[in-house]
């Protein structure tokens, strides 16, 4: 069985990941497998590693910027083309099934249900604070698809409430989470406490508010430092720039390391005590959470669905405001005041999340999810 896999990107972040898993998962289990990818980035040799044939192509992705009235007239060019070349790579390859990776791919299922290709979508986009309308147009185009996969509870319920047509659509798999290969235990002493931040750099992800904090526990007189592994979306370097002169503000030159973009998190999550996921709106899961919980170490993330479901089961967890950096100051005092107590919850914590989010068994439901589509008999393969 031929499968097509459409993503809208080729780094190595959250949806870059769980696409990587989906593919590696088929490719395992005997299908011929190809990516289509608008961009060269690590995603490529990740996929390729796994067997994956990758092709880099024009591609219409809808991001925000383009929706803006100025924006129009390179939103129809781009969704023009884009939509000319996917047809010809439909008719090139003419495969038996698709996986379309997130919302951001609005003309996929569609021109895929046109046709005649069984459709799979994934996704991870949950905006509980958009408006109706809003969300009813990124959902929309679920509709031609076969099947829908949510990433979570909270996805699948505001896909629900937002468009009630996809109910018998959707079914719901947990992100795959894979840990570190080795784990370094907590340290036993802090000081200086290592806070760590690892993701977008981007007003939604907010780690100005992680800055903010690191000041707050300054003037309280408890020793810190930052450590900020991530970049920005081509378009926001002006966030960057807002974030170096607001460490440069602060006074805090000395004690933030920003260490740009890093395939490999886990040398950086292990150098640090406490993990932050501060995001200021919804976020349909958390995988960065999900890590620090395997790397076993307590994470502090923001009071948001998505997010509160993906730590719900965890005690070294703590849930504060969206955008209250004094809230997440006094969750690191609170979790380094009684740090012998949180670190004997560690390691069971990284054992849940690691049976929990496995690897393995994401890539079994996604092929069999896939393979059911078409009507491949699932015994013939192996996801392992």
């Amino acid at each position: 069985m031929l499968v097509l896999i459409v993503h809208p990107g080729a780094e190595l972040y959250g949806a870059d990941r769980v696409t990587l898993e989906s593919a590696a998962g088929l490719a395992a289990a005997g299908h011929d497998v190809v990516a289509a990818l608008p961009e060269h980035g690590p995603l490529v040799a990740a996929l390729e590693s796994h067997g994956v044939r990758v092709v880099v192509q024009r591609m219409f992705v809808l991001r925000k910027q383009l929706l803006r009235p100025r924006n129009w007239p390179k939103l129809l060019a781009s969704a023009v083309g884009g939509f000319v070349d996917s047809w010809r790579l439909v008719s090139r390859y003419r495969p038996d099934a698709a996986y379309v990776s997130t919302v951001v791919l609005p003309h996929w299922p569609m021109l895929l249900r046109v046709r005649r290709v069984r459709t799979i979508t994934h996704v991870h986009e949950a905006e509980a604070g958009s408006p109706w309308a809003m969300r009813a147009f990124l959902y929309s185009p679920q509709l031609w698809a076969h099947t829908v996969i949510a990433n979570s509870r909270f996805t699948a319920n505001l896909m629900r409430r937002t468009l009630p047509g996809l109910r018998r659509k959707i079914t719901v798999v947990l992100n795959p989470v894979p840990g570190p290969a080795t784990i370094s235990p907590p340290r036993e002493h802090l000081d200086p406490i290592r806070i760590g931040y690892v993701g977008r750099l981007s007003p939604r992800k907010a780690p100005d508010v992680v800055i903010s904090a690191l000041a707050v526990l300054r003037d309280r007189g408890r020793t810190a430092r930052l450590e900020i592994v991530g970049d920005v979306f081509r378009g926001y370097e002006w966030y960057a720039a807002e974030l170096a002169a607001q460490i440069t503000a602060e006074g805090l030159s000395d004690t933030v390391t920003s260490h740009g973009y890093a395939a490999d998190i886990w040398p950086h999550v292990a150098a640090c005590d406490v993990m932050i996921v501060p995001s200021r709106t919804d976020e349909s899961f958390g995988n960065t959470a999900v890590e620090s919980i395997l790397a076993e170490r307590p994470v502090i993330v923001s009071d948001l669905t998505g997010l509160r479901e993906a730590v719900a089961e965890y005690p070294t967890s703590r849930v504060v405001p969206p955008g209250d950096a004094v809230a997440v100051a006094d969750a690191i005092q609170e979790l380094t005041d009684t740090w012998a107590d949180v670190v004997s919850h560690t390691a069971a914590a990284a054992a849940a999340a690691a049976d929990r989010h496995s690897v393995a068994g994401y890539r079994r439901i996604v092929t069999k999810t896939v393979e059911s589509s078409v009507g491949v008999t699932h015994s013939e393969f192996t996801a392992d």
